[in-house]
Formats: C-alpha cells, structure tokens, sequence
C-alpha cells in the first residue's frame, strides 16, 4: 500500500484513483471525450479499480451523474469492491442535493464533496446559507463533506464560513468551463492553487495537478507533494487507453517520491 494520511477519519493513500477519463471528461476537445468513453466499458472500469487497489491505492473518487460510471460504482461496491468511495456530488441527477447526498450514503460513499461548478457559483452569488442547508444535511447522515472550487478565492470564502471538512482544490483555474467559455488551463494558476492548500488548515485533495493530460507526470507528482501539505494528498484521473500500465506506473511514480 501506499502510504496514507488520515483524511477526515479515512485512511487514504496519498494518491487516489479518478475517474474523469470514465465519463469522458477530457478537458481537451470532443473527440478525445468520445474516445474515453468509447473505452471504459464497465469491465475495463472495474478493471482499472482492480489493479489500482493490487498497485497499492485504497480510495477512488468517481461523480454521480454520469450513468455508466455510476452503474460501474454501484456494481463494484455491492460486490464488496475493496476501494472505499469519495463522491463528487452534482445535484443534477436527483431532486435536490439533498437528495443526491442520501443516494451517495445508500450506494456506499465514505466522504463526499460538492461538484466544483456549483461551489464557484455559490460563491459568485455568495450564498453561503445553501452551502450550509447541504453541508448539515451532510453532517446529518454521518458523511465527511467537502468542497471542490477551480480559483483560491472560493476556497478560502468557504474557510471563512467554517461549514465543512475538507477541500478539494483545483491546480488550475479553469471555472471558465463552467461559464461555456471551454477549457483554459495557464500555467500562472498552479501557484497560487499550491500555497491555497498550504493556506487551508483543513486537510486537502488537490486535483487536475497534470492539467488534464498536459503536463509531464513525474514532473507533476513533484510539484505537488513537495508543495501541498504532509496531510494531504492528490486525485488522478487515469485513462488507461493512452498506456495499460497507467495506473503501475502512477503508483511507482508517487511512491519513490515519497521515500524520497
């Protein structure tokens, strides 16, 4: 096993399993998107979940609205899947958030997070009383509950309301997306994103640290741990079309980092 941190009560490995190239989130262009979803049937998702549990990760994170990547997480939980799930939560699928965070500790979620899209937009609208509403509900229901954001600035409004228990923090400031502007990724964001997670003393998981694809993997993980704090750890999405040994790979990479 990697090594792990103890993350809202959870034992994680340092590096957890993605799972954006599984719906087709490349964040690169349409076609990219169909060729991911054209791979990852579900036995090639449980697959990849297989092999990164024996490659030594123990946590995936997967979101909730894209159906056969649902399906796949359902299947593989019920069937006593021995990665344990953090959810990334879109209202979308289901009445209200409310109801979204029920459904996530019905299929098996260990933590949780609020979709990155909809905690940019709260912010922008400063409505700090719905992020309260879900974070309670949350807390109701026993589940560690977080939030995702794509610029520093939402973060640490979120910190200054002191309403949830981790933060999941993106390298680069592509909200621009959620706007229908399309991907911008600027190498500029990654610093500041850094010394955000360092600045939150809530513990973190930083994501999109490659850029979606366009940056150099090793040079990536080096980056990151060195500048993210001890506690925190990092979310790769991990598109084994591009390289079957991917997820080996990944796990080979963070490792000899971590020892150094």
């Amino acid at each position: 096993m990697l090594p792990t941190v103890d993350f809202v009560g959870l034992q994680v490995t340092r590096l957890i399993i993605g799972a954006n190239p599984f719906g087709g989130f490349s964040h690169q262009n349409s076609e990219r998107d169909a060729e991911m979803v054209a791979y990852h049937t579900p036995e090639r998702i449980h697959e990849t979940w297989e092999r990164a549990w024996a490659a030594g990760i123990n946590t995936m994170i997967t979101n909730n609205e894209t159906p056969h990547v649902m399906q796949a997480t359902r299947d593989y939980l019920s069937a006593g899947g021995p990665l344990q799930w953090i959810a990334q939560l879109a209202s979308r699928p289901f009445p209200s958030m409310l109801e979204a965070l029920d459904d996530a500790v019905q299929v098996g979620a260990k933590a949780a997070y609020f979709h990155g899209g909809l905690v940019d937009g709260l912010y922008a609208a400063q409505d700090g009383e719905t992020l309260r509403q879900w974070a309670d509900h949350a807390r109701s229901l026993g589940l560690p509950i977080g939030v995702a954001g794509h610029a520093p600035q939402v973060h640490d409004w979120v910190d200054s309301l002191d309403l949830v228990d981790f933060h999941v923090v993106c390298f680069f400031n592509c909200g621009s997306l959620h706007d229908g502007q399309g991907d911008k990724f600027r190498l500029a964001d990654v610093p500041p994103a850094a010394e955000c997670v360092r600045r939150l003393q809530k513990p973190c998981i930083a994501y999109k640290i490659m850029g979606s694809g366009r940056l150099d993997p090793v040079m990536a993980f080096e980056f990151a741990f060195e500048h993210i704090k001890p506690t925190d750890v990092v979310n790769v999405g991990m598109h084994r079309g591009d390289k079957d040994g991917m997820v080996e790979e990944n796990v080979e990479t963070v490792r000899r980092i971590l020892e150094g």
